[in-house]
Formats: structure tokens, sequence, C-alpha cells
């Protein structure tokens, strides 16, 4: 079969692979750590370690969504329709983050809390990424798509470039050294965003002419 019949018939299976069980498996992670957290099974800073996860998963359920576009830009392979679901988990694990720094963390002190997201850039950065995805997500239906337009939806769901950059560098400043799990998220964040810049050709004519001017053949 040629890579096309292939690609298709990848697609076709996909297409009856239904999403909902997408959630269901999504949050089970979330539970796992929790319990672990619970037993001793995150070392001896279970809350630290705990907020640390559920962040670094939430950066990596953005990563895979903006993945989707790519994919199937250079190979066909269309996950589309998992994309709300990646990004609905996505922001159901930040708010789990953030939920662990104010009610594990800082014990609900919103005083205290509102202290580190003015004072410390490192949760600056986060709260505004956090931040960034909450309209994302109330406008992630059908219903509030058909009510934006398509056009007002795609320019609002940009937001989820700056969020899940500002995600990335909120860890490389938590970790406050080089640290390759931080650099690596942000590397390929990067590559990821560079990807769906306007990349344009120039015009043969121009491309000539250039050529011509600097003597090349």
């Amino acid at each position: 079969m040629a890579a096309g019949g292939l690609v298709q018939a990848l697609n076709a299976g996909l297409r009856r692979v239904p999403v909902a069980p997408l959630y269901i498996l999504g949050v089970l992670p979330a539970l796992w750590l929790f319990w672990q957290a619970l037993t001793g099974g995150l070392g001896p800073d279970p809350v630290r370690a705990l907020e640390h996860r559920y962040g670094e998963i939430a950066l990596q359920l953005l990563i895979a969504g903006l993945v989707v576009t790519p994919l199937r830009r250079f190979t066909g392979v269309s996950l589309l329709r998992f994309r709300r679901a990646l990004g609905l988990l996505a922001f159901a694990y930040a708010v789990f983050h953030v939920s662990v720094w104010l009610v594990l963390d800082v014990q609900l002190d919103m005083a205290a809390a509102w202290v580190d997201v003015f004072e410390r850039p490192h949760i600056t950065v986060g709260a505004v990424a956090v931040a960034l995805l909450v309209p994302l997500a109330l406008t992630s239906t059908d219903a509030a798509l058909r009510r934006l337009g398509p056009q007002a939806w795609r320019r609002l769901h940009m937001l989820v470039y700056p969020a899940v950059l500002g995600g990335a560098i909120h860890w490389m400043m938590l970790a406050k050294t080089w640290e390759v799990g931080a650099a690596t998220h942000l590397a390929v964040i990067l590559v990821l965003l560079a990807l769906r810049l306007p990349w344009r050709r120039k015009p043969r004519s121009l491309r000539d002419r250039s050529l011509r001017a600097d003597g090349s053949r």
C-alpha cells in the first residue's frame, strides 16, 4: 500500500476512535499522582513534587495540542478531533497545579499568594500563562465557536502560543539552574511555534534577481 493509502487508512481508523474516553484516561494520572502523594510515593516533599508533576503534564498536553497542525501538514495524519480534549485536559492539569500550590503550599493564605504572584517573577509568569488558558477553556464549545465566528475564535485561541511559551519559561525560571527537562520542553515549543510562522518563498523573479546581485548561479 502506498504512503498516501496508509495515511488515509490511519485517518479512517482515527475517525472511529471515540473522544470521550480520552477525558477519562487523561484524568487517571492526576488521581494516581495524588494517591502517590498521600502514600509517600512522591518523595520527601510530596506537595512540591505533586505541584511540579501536574504543571509538567499540563505543559506536555499543550505541546501535544501544538503538534496536531504540523503533523497534519507534513504527514497528512489528522488528530484534529482530539485537539479540544487535549486542550481541556491541559487546562484541567493547570488548575490542579495552581490548586496544589494555593491549597497545600500556601494553605489558602491569599495575602501570601498575591505577594508571590506580584513579587516572584516565575510565579508571575506562570500565573499569566494559566490566566491566558481561561478564555480558551470557556470558549472551547461548538456554541462558542458559532457565537464568536471562526475568524474571531481562531484569533482568540492563538493565546495558546504565549500560554505554552509562558509555561515553559515558568519552569525554566523555577529550576534556577540548567535543567534538561525544562530546556527540552522549551526547545520543542520553539520549534513548533516556528513551524507556524508564515514562511513564504520569494517569487522566482525576485530570487533570480537576488542571485544575480550576489554573483551566484
